[in-house]
């Protein structure tokens, strides 16, 4: 007996297809290789950029800050003292006359980009300056060697 699909066209077609359609081993691996490559010389452009927006945002925060802490000062007359810090700008400090805040939005004192808290202090340690409003930076700088501070 003969069998009756061995005169199909369509099955001899299916049957002489190629078998080797895919990527070798080492074509992968070359690929794998050349986005290793590529990536390892962009990605530290975009950390370098991240890192300086980052900065950026501090900056621009320190100064819109500076500003509620002008207003602060027409409002009561002072800024706040060292010991009250940025919190009197969301609570009244005890033995405050005209505190119309709160000032700022929130129940606790904001952060830098990195998570840190920005430092007050009230008299300034630098000459010419009323207060200090500067974050630590990214290396959580307290020595005043990477702060970021009002100008």
């Amino acid at each position: 007996m003969s069998d009756p699909l061995s005169n199909d066209p369509a099955r001899e077609t299916h049957d002489r297809l190629p078998a080797d359609g895919g990527f070798t081993l080492i074509e992968l691996l070359v690929v794998i290789a050349i986005l290793g490559l590529l990536i390892s010389f962009v990605a530290p452009a975009v950390l370098r950029q991240l890192g300086g927006a980052k900065t950026s945002i501090a900056r621009e925060s320190i100064e819109r800050m500076g500003s509620i802490l002008d207003t602060y000062k027409l409002d009561v007359g002072s800024y706040p003292s060292g010991e009250d810090g940025l919190q009197a700008l969301i609570t009244k400090p005890s033995g405050v006359d005209n505190w119309n805040g709160p000032y700022i939005k929130g129940s606790t004192a904001p952060t830098d980009p990195w998570n840190h808290p920005y430092i007050y202090r009230n008299p300034s340690t630098r000459d010419g300056h009323d207060y200090d409003l500067c974050s630590p930076g990214p290396n959580d700088s307290q020595s005043g060697n990477g702060e970021i501070c009002n100008k």
